[in-house]
């Protein structure tokens, strides 16, 4: 049942629609890239930060410089004796470097150096936005400062923006240097999601087009050409996608989808673990190791 203020919330854009969409647009646009607040973390999210502070004391902590502010990256070393090359982790929407240590763990144990991401508006960085170019531009002054990267592993999405990312499909960016990409649960349209998001809301047709009119004003494309199987036709970088078919925020139809781009996107499926399990999964994090060093490794699950 819908909360009392989710009901105000899609009156009040329901009502916009007719009055002025223009405004009703901005607002929606606003509201989707408004991050959430550090202080709303459940119990949950709570005890993982927590478990997480011996792991990220091994880091080193570094606050660098974007066109929309500071962004927290921390450099994680690999196991002494052990180096071979740099990986950029990027975590996902209402997540940190902390939720994504499996990963960062079993990459470190094979040898690379591995470079975590917080985005705007997580974990470590500054503000309460985030958008796709905000993203992107992260990225790229990771890469400038800690790149070129053997790969970049992202999880939800984050697996979206490491595809934008390498792909170079914002305005002014360049494309970000790196040999592979690796998608865990990642969304691959962001139409897709504007549309989820505008249905939940109440969004309507011409407020929504408001939306993908400001994209374009500050991403330098349209809206629909945001999305990953035509970013990865363009950007053959070798690709490994896993998903779990049962995971309830990203539909595996997204998946496939990537899989479409072409022969240099590799698709699996990590059966049963949802949308965060897969994270920690131990199969999911050998998968995810091997393609990057170039082992293979068996089918998950």
């Amino acid at each position: 049942m819908a909360s009392f203020g989710m009901k105000v919330i899609r009156r009040v854009f329901g009502a916009a629609e007719h009055i002025s969409p223009r405004l009703g647009g901005r607002a929606a646009f606003e509201l989707f890239c408004r991050t959430p607040s550090p202080r709303s973390m459940t119990d949950g999210e709570r005890r993982a930060v927590e478990r997480a502070t011996d792991f990220m004391a091994e880091a080193r902590h570094h606050r660098l410089k974007t066109t929309g502010g500071c962004v927290a990256v921390h450099e994680f070393r690999p196991r002494p004796g052990r180096a071979i090359g740099s990986v950029l982790v990027i975590h996902g929407w209402r997540s940190r470097t902390e939720y994504m240590r499996a990963l960062i763990e079993g990459y470190r144990d094979a040898g690379y150096k591995v470079v975590s991401l917080d985005l705007p508006g997580h974990g470590q960085s500054q503000g309460r936005r985030l958008t796709m170019v905000s993203a992107v531009d992260a990225a790229r002054i990771a890469g400038e400062w800690f790149g070129p990267f053997d790969a970049v592993v992202g999880h939800s999405f984050g697996g979206a923006i490491a595809t934008n990312a390498v792909a170079g499909s914002i305005r002014n960016i360049p494309p970000l240097a790196a040999s592979r990409l690796v998608l865990i649960a990642a969304p691959s349209s962001l139409p897709a999601i504007f549309a989820d998001f505008s249905r939940a809301l109440n969004v309507g047709p011409r407020s929504q087009s408001v939306m993908a009119d400001t994209v374009e004003r500050i991403a330098g494309r349209p809206l629909r050409d945001f999305t990953g199987d035509r970013q990865l036709v363009e950007a053959t970088v070798p690709t490994l996608v896993i998903h779990a078919p049962d995971d309830r925020e990203v539909s595996a139809d997204h998946a496939r989808s990537y899989a479409g781009a072409g022969d240099h996107v590799e698709l699996f499926w990590a059966d049963g673990l949802g949308h965060r399990r897969i994270l920690a999964d131990k199969g999911v994090v050998k998968r995810a190791v091997g393609f990057v060093v170039g082992q293979p490794v068996p089918a998950l699950h």
